[in-house]
């Protein structure tokens, strides 16, 4: 059977955890079967953006740099003047892509939910007579613009990263029959459970037994800082000593382009608590908070599938989130640790107390999410779900159902 050529798209700089999920789908995907192409945005700067450095180190992978041009997403009218120049090169670079993209005979172009990505995927597409598949990272609002909306309208497939995306998609109006999912997963290699957390509790002076929560996340108002705020005063009472650190720093695009860590303050000393929350701003090291911790706790509100509670369940942390979004198809309530509804602050302090008064029931949960993460949100469980997602769109048999002798053949 003939290789599929596949061509990906990855017009960020950044590497985020959307990019970090591509990466993982483009690098995974059995060569046998796809020949992996990604055109991605090398960038301006000497050596590459950090996207394009990751790209370069997938294994067999063809790596088709590409000048997407400037994003304009909340840019202003100077910084898009300033990145005029780029946009320029785009008009040559993106035709050179389609070109690109006929010579190698591409059947599927797959790219994320960002216009860059999506827009020029499908258009890419249609012109080569490719399937374009849209990866949604983000639940899909009825109120999308008119960009998001086309977007969704060209893909051949809309591809959501758990049920509850994918769910949200037809709740907006697109066919169901053009409608999938793959839950996210992770490289669990690089997420040591027996990291050392003792620096951090050093440096932030607190003692071995002293109870500590973490919450590592962009610092915005529907990761919930502001819930588990109000639940640490709750907390308080039971352990006077318990800390709470909040890794991360402000995404002031999502709050209206002001900083949620001011409002975060003033909530504490209305509170009294400002001994003890500690806010790090942003942190390389976050293995190593997740090592220090008792607890990761992370109440965010109709949450798509967030990486940051694989990687927490990789380094065997219990977890405290509320039962909402994607989360529950990856804490299971009672197993990997405690869910609570939206809004409900009392037992969202509860579940807090439980976990901090109870270590071997900490252990347990700990031990069962890594495990969790080990068996089902993989990289491998992740590439057959898309092979069995590029079958479908293709009309042929998924490596899953293959017999012995069309296996060999």
């Amino acid at each position: 059977m003939p290789r599929v050529p596949v061509l990906f798209m990855q017009s960020q700089s950044y590497f985020g955890s959307d990019s970090m999920i591509q990466s993982l789908l483009a690098g995974g995907l059995d060569r046998a079967r796809y020949d992996v192409h990604v055109a991605v945005d090398p960038g301006p700067e000497p050596g590459g953006t950090a996207a394009y450095r990751a790209i370069c180190s997938l294994p067999a992978t063809t790596v088709v740099p590409t000048n997407f041009g400037p994003t304009i997403y909340q840019r202003s009218r100077g910084d898009i003047a300033r990145g005029l120049g780029r946009g320029l090169g785009a008009i040559r670079s993106l035709p050179e892509l389609a070109i690109y993209a006929r010579r190698k005979r591409i059947r599927i172009i797959h790219g994320t939910e960002k216009p860059r990505d999506s827009l020029l995927g499908a258009n890419i597409a249609r012109l080569i007579g490719a399937r374009s598949v849209l990866h949604l990272h983000v639940k899909c609002h009825e109120d999308l613009n008119a960009r998001q909306r086309l977007a969704l309208k060209q893909a051949h497939l809309v591809l959501g990263v758990s049920s509850f995306v994918a769910e949200s998609v037809v709740q907006a109006g697109f066919p169901r029959e053009k409608v999938d999912y793959i839950v996210n997963g992770i490289d669990a290699s690089g997420w040591d459970p027996e990291t050392d957390g003792t620096k951090i509790r050093r440096e932030f002076g607190l003692s071995p037994d002293q109870p500590l929560a973490v919450i590592a996340a962009r610092i915005f108002k529907w990761k919930g800082h502001q819930e588990l705020i109000r639940a640490m005063a709750s907390v308080r009472e039971s352990f006077p000593t318990a800390k709470l650190i909040i890794v991360g720093e402000d995404e002031p695009r999502a709050h209206g382009g002001k900083s949620f860590t001011a409002e975060l303050r003033t909530l504490l000393a209305e509170l009294g608590l400002e001994e003890q929350v500690i806010f790090t701003g942003f942190r390389s090291d976050v293995r190593e908070f997740l090592a220090a911790a008792d607890v990761y706790a992370m109440p965010t509100f109709e949450e798509p599938c967030a990486v940051a509670f694989l990687e927490a369940m990789a380094m065997k942390k219990a977890t405290v989130a509320l039962r909402s979004g994607g989360t529950p198809e990856m804490i299971q309530e009672g197993l990997s640790g405690f869910l609570s509804e939206p809004g409900d602050i009392p037992a969202l302090a509860e579940n807090i107390k439980r976990l901090f008064a109870d270590s071997a029931l900490r252990q347990r949960f700990g031990e069962h999410a890594r495990e969790r993460v080990l068996s089902h949100h993989t990289p491998e469980r992740m590439c057959q779900d898309l092979d069995r997602v590029y079958s479908r769109l293709l009309g042929r048999r998924p490596a899953a159902t293959l017999d012995a002798s069309a296996a060999t053949a």
